[in-house]
């Protein structure tokens, strides 16, 4: 059964009660964090320089290619002045961007089948290099191993009950004030988290602009569709269901070059010329009515924040 839409906007990004165990079936083609360590705990007395680090997405494969299109990933780095040790902390997808956008249409699988987990990645060192060269490594504040600590503390909860990453934000216009259907969950939003908790345990950062990437879908008012149960289940709507996985078809992977112009077609076709889109965020199905501009890549300033408590800090 189908109900009306909520009109709560945006609809609030859904926290998790434990992290599930990943399918053996979902592989990145990138392992996931692969020299993370545990946060450490700080002495009460140091004093912890934060930076902002920014680089372009896979600068690892592409340098700067993708810093061209302003697509940047987000990071956050520490050192320690009592040890003279440096940390990166970051949050990305475990199973790559393309999972996490898209589902997979698995044979003898009625539902779409999802690879989609997010989680903050924390390890010893900054790679200078990776920061510095085609994008940002940059002073933010400096903190006390106190607030290091309560940081750390926070982290674990956010990354224990935040565990989907979202790609998408949806909003109706290019306007900026414009209503939000729907927020992304991704990297640039936990340093964001961050920097705030950080902000609230007293810390006092820089007067620097900071800007941040944004894909946005631009949407009519989004209509609720049902959970996976719902569409696809023994009582559901088959007619939705196999719009849903005819939508999705053409955005899986692709063995041959004329078989991905194929599918861009069939994309731009549904898209744009049909004004259609399913998006599936937290765990239930939305369709999208569509408009121009269809989609944008955005790269906005959001100021650092400001606390409320008494500072310790630069």
């Amino acid at each position: 059964e189908l109900r009306a839409p909520r009109r709560r906007w945006p609809v609030p990004y859904r926290r998790f009660d434990y992290r599930p165990k990943t399918d053996p079936y979902c592989q990145a083609r990138y392992t996931f964090c692969p020299t993370g360590s545990a946060i450490p705990v700080m002495k009460e007395e140091d004093v912890i320089e934060v930076y902002r680090l920014q680089a372009p997405v896979w600068e690892f494969k592409y340098g700067g290619l993708l810093g061209h299109l302003k697509i940047m990933h987000d990071a956050v780095g520490f050192r320690s002045s009592l040890t003279g040790k440096n940390y990166t902390m970051e949050w990305y997808e475990l199973f790559q961007l393309g999972n996490c956008t898209f589902p997979h249409l698995r044979p003898g699988m009625d539902a779409p089948f999802w690879c989609n987990q997010g989680a903050a990645c924390f390890y010893e060192g900054i790679d200078d290099a990776h920061w510095k060269e085609n994008g940002t490594l940059v002073l933010v504040t400096t903190i006390s191993g106190t607030m290091f600590n309560e940081m750390a503390k926070w982290v674990k909860y956010d990354n224990e009950t935040g565990i989907y990453y979202e790609t998408w934000t949806v909003q109706a216009s290019p306007d900026k004030k414009s209503t939000v259907w729907f927020d992304s969950y991704e990297c640039s939003k936990f340093i964001l988290r961050t920097y705030q908790k950080l902000a609230d345990l007293g810390a006092v950062f820089k007067k620097i602009q900071t800007n941040y990437t944004s894909i946005i879908l631009f949407s009519g008012e989004p209509i609720y569709l049902g959970n996976e149960t719902s569409i696809f289940g023994p009582q559901g709507n088959k007619t939705l269901a196999a719009a849903i996985r005819d939508f999705y078809n053409p955005f899986k992977p692709h063995q041959t070059v004329r078989e991905f112009f194929v599918d861009i077609f069939k994309i731009i076709d549904r898209v744009i010329l049909n004004h259609q889109f399913y998006l599936f965020y937290n765990l239930e199905y939305w369709f999208l009515p569509m408009k121009s501009p269809y989609l944008k890549i955005i790269y906005e300033e959001v100021p650092l924040p400001v606390g409320s408590k008494a500072s310790f800090g630069v």
